[in-house]
């Protein structure tokens, strides 16, 4: 009964969202990307660092960027920044340690329509793209 679950799940999923992961950790980005397969959704890529992300966001395609705040050399809201100027409609969720308050309004300021704080429940990462995903069905049809 268990495979039948999941096959509904993973069917219920519309297609639309094509998710890459922008993280400068290992663990982070296997760890979201498992849970979002597991869970049915188009993960597209993983970047292990700003420059790769940016470079991925045109060659994979992607719609929704998980990207995390903190990393070195180029912060992920100059990632930010950067994909919603050259990406058409991206939708944006953040993540980071830091949940302190400037870093989440520096985060929205940046074009993101999400925030997740680490360590987060893997039901607020499956419901943050879950949306994502039900409004691009909607947009799309």
């Amino acid at each position: 009964m268990g495979d039948n679950v999941e096959n509904i799940k993973k069917n219920a999923r519309s297609g639309h969202a094509r998710v890459l992961i922008i993280d400068d950790s290992d663990l982070s980005r296997r760890t979201v990307a498992g849970i979002l397969e597991r869970e049915g959704f188009n993960v597209v890529g993983q970047a292990a660092n700003a420059e790769q992300g940016m470079q991925q966001a045109y060659s994979t395609g992607a719609n929704v960027f998980l990207i995390d705040v903190v990393m070195p050399d180029i912060s992920g809201i100059e990632v930010a920044n950067y994909i919603r100027e050259n990406i058409k409609e991206p939708r944006i969720i953040m993540m980071s340690s830091l949940d302190i308050e400037s870093v989440i309004i520096e985060s929205i300021s940046s074009g993101a329509i999400d925030f997740l704080s680490k360590p987060f429940e893997e039901r607020d990462l499956i419901r943050a793209v879950e949306k994502i995903d039900i409004e691009l069905q909607k947009e799309h049809g």
